[in-house]
């Protein structure tokens, strides 16, 4: 997946998943926790961007091997 990916390429990503899912942030490999996503969506200068809402936990061992964070 390209560093820059467009709402397409997210759109894409998650059309399979069940809507209920919910969905979490994972942001950093050196300090692996994962994070709530933000209810809002600002578009500004031909980019939108997405907030996270908080930190929850830490980012499951399993999740840092699938992304190889670990």
């Amino acid at each position: 997946m390209p560093q820059y990916m467009t709402v397409g390429h997210l759109l894409r990503q998650l059309q399979d998943l069940d809507p209920a899912l919910p969905i979490r942030l994972a942001v950093n490999p050196d300090f692996p926790f994962t994070h709530y996503v933000g209810t809002d969506v600002v578009v500004q200068d031909g980019k939108a961007f997405i907030p996270d809402d908080g930190q929850e936990d830490y980012l499951p061992t399993s999740v840092r091997g699938a992304l190889t964070w670990s």
